[in-house]
């Protein structure tokens, strides 16, 4: 039998859509659809990436690093579109009438590739960019290693230098976010589901971002409020957030890019 030939590489930019300020409620209500049609695939799914988080809580916290968990949540979400392979794929097939199994959402072949690595390996990059920046604010707003979370806490709270070091950080690290979430909103669930090349994909989010900034800068603002809220569940919540967001991000990106 002869092997189907792929179809050719993509020469053009797709069209962006421009969408309604609500638009990513409607991506968060087809998202929880999909999470309700294949409920156990998708709260494991959240479950080991709840885990995982859980531990890292932990680990800082039994280290007396507590104050280093928000540096590293920061970097959970800069990488976080590419956690969520699995979960596009789960929404893809959805979307074609297919149910996926455990291999579609925990063993994606398409996200095996050249393109999707480089995408990753920028993100990684801006994550750890980001913790230098966090580590040289630190040193240049104390001389103190906070131990323990008390001291830490009438630190950030109490002391001139340590509201400062907390400004400083919201700002550059909301840089920092944003360049990172215009980079990688669209590009990741794109990579998936066309043969486009990174820069392509790369630069279709940035576009995406520039048409519908409001809506998307909404949706960004949902993304960090429903991550909070589950971790204010005890991680727990992250079980359920995560599978939700992930799929809703490819009925955004579905949205916004046009066919």
């Amino acid at each position: 039998m002869e092997e189907a030939t792929p179809a050719p590489a993509p020469t053009r930019l797709p069209e962006i859509n421009t969408l309604p300020l609500t638009a990513p409620f409607g991506w968060l209500a087809a998202g929880w659809r999909d999470f309700t049609a294949i409920p156990l695939l998708a709260i494991s799914y959240g479950l080991v990436l709840a885990a995982i988080s859980a531990g890292i809580f932990w680990a800082l916290y039994s280290t007396g690093s507590a104050s280093w968990f928000f540096v590293l949540l920061g970097g959970f979400l800069l990488v976080g579109p590419m956690l969520g392979m699995g979960l596009y794929a789960a929404s893809r097939a959805l979307a074609e009438g297919r149910k996926p199994g455990w291999p579609d959402v925990f063993w994606v072949r398409d996200a095996v590739r050249r393109e999707q690595l480089m995408l990753g390996l920028l993100l990684v990059f801006l994550y750890f960019l980001w913790t230098r920046i966090a580590q040289v604010i630190y040193a240049l707003s104390t001389w103190r290693i906070h131990h323990d979370r008390a001291s830490f806490l009438d630190f950030v709270l109490l002391e001139p230098n340590g509201q400062m070091m907390v400004l400083a950080g919201l700002v550059t690290g909301g840089f920092v976010a944003f360049c990172n979430y215009a980079l990688a909103a669209v590009a990741a669930p794109m990579l998936l589901d066309r043969r486009y090349d990174v820069f392509m994909a790369l630069a279709t989010s940035v576009r995406s971002v520039n048409r519908n900034f409001f809506p998307m800068l909404l949706w960004a603002f949902l993304i960090v409020f429903l991550t909070v809220i589950g971790i204010g569940f005890a991680f727990a919540g992250l079980a359920v957030v995560f599978p939700v967001v992930g799929m809703a991000s490819w009925h955004a990106y579905r949205a916004i890019v046009s066919s």
